[in-house]
């Protein structure tokens, strides 16, 4: 028979699959009596483990979640998965506090792990490189974003300050409904009781105010997903699609394999060996064309015309500007 601490650990392991377990699935198990059963429960229980009974012919036990964070078990892919999981939050994360935390988290961690596992998570180093642009993130209260989740989650009406790029210096009222990230911030994606649209807004820029507003019946995102609205709002359309709102096509002088690595979403295909198709989208015409001067090559529109108006155009504007002295 099993020690009792390392049976203990069985026990807990198999309680911690989510279903109910009858007492006597539980002695087959570890092979042991029901009444060994009913004596390392109460252990359970006194460790902190909230395990209820289950009503029922046979009779049974449930692990629930309880008031306070007990030990927990975890197997060797777990442990390693969620020292990984640490390790990027504690270097990449934006948010100072998180960070932190997670590299307490992780410290406590390893330390508990055995010989064998702490030498594969050594082995590990996770160096996380923000974009240039992330230098200047402001910094992110943890506590707004707990906030913003419970509204979500309850489905409550909020009211906040909204500064600064505020249009209004009333509160905004909104039926907050996604919290997401892109490129380094994030967003509050919510119906704007007000403006009767949907909006986007930066969450270091939210100031909640209480008490939060009555309940509301969550409306349907354009688009279908909060994967799509986020990508179509920033890529300058409504939000039900993720296609950029101007798109076009030209023949670069230069090979497909140079144009590739550069061409962000865009469609590369190779005409010859110093030629090759470009399909781009951008927010506007103009935009699209300066991103293929980007490639500093010549350049033979294909369609639309719109796109051959924004070149001709900007020709002009940087022919002016090559005449200034």
């Amino acid at each position: 028979m099993q020690k009792t601490s390392s049976r203990l650990l069985a026990m807990l392991s198999l309680l911690q699959t989510h279903r109910d377990w009858s007492g006597e699935d539980l002695a087959e198990r570890l092979d042991i009596t029901s009444r060994t059963v009913r004596r390392d429960i109460d252990r359970l229980r006194e460790l902190g483990y909230r395990i209820t009974t289950v009503k029922g012919p046979a009779g049974g036990y449930r692990l629930e979640a309880g008031a306070q964070l007990p030990p927990m078990l975890f197997d060797d892919g777990q442990a390693v998965a969620l020292a990984v999981a640490l390790q990027t939050a504690a270097t990449g994360s934006s948010v100072t506090t998180i960070a932190e935390d997670a590299a307490r988290a992780l410290a406590t961690l390893r330390q508990v792990m055995p010989t064998r596992l702490r030498h594969r998570i050594d082995l590990l180093r996770i160096t996380a490189v923000p974009p240039p642009t992330a230098r200047d993130t402001p910094g992110l209260d943890p506590q707004v974003l707990l906030e913003l989740s419970r509204a979500i989650h309850a489905r409550e009406e909020l009211r906040f300050d909204y500064t600064p790029g505020s249009d209004s210096p009333r509160p905004r009222r909104v039926q907050p409904h996604h919290l997401v990230t892109w490129r380094d911030h994030w967003y509050l994606v919510a119906w704007d009781l007000d403006r009767e649209d949907w909006r986007t807004f930066r969450v270091d820029r939210v100031r909640p105010r209480t008490p939060t507003g009555p309940r509301f019946t969550p409306r349907e995102l354009p688009g279908g997903d909060v994967s799509t609205f986020i990508t179509g709002r920033f890529r300058g359309n409504d939000g039900t699609t993720t296609e950029w709102p101007c798109r076009g096509e030209v023949i670069l002088h230069l090979p497909a394999a140079d144009v590739a690595p550069y061409a962000q979403d865009g469609i590369v295909e190779e005409l010859g060996p110093h030629h090759c198709r470009l399909t781009l989208g951008s927010w506007s015409w103009t935009g699209l064309a300066t991103t293929l001067g980007h490639f500093d090559t010549d350049i033979e529109v294909i369609g639309p015309p719109q796109l051959a108006d924004a070149f001709a155009d900007l020709a002009t504007r940087f022919g002016r500007a090559g005449q200034t002295r």
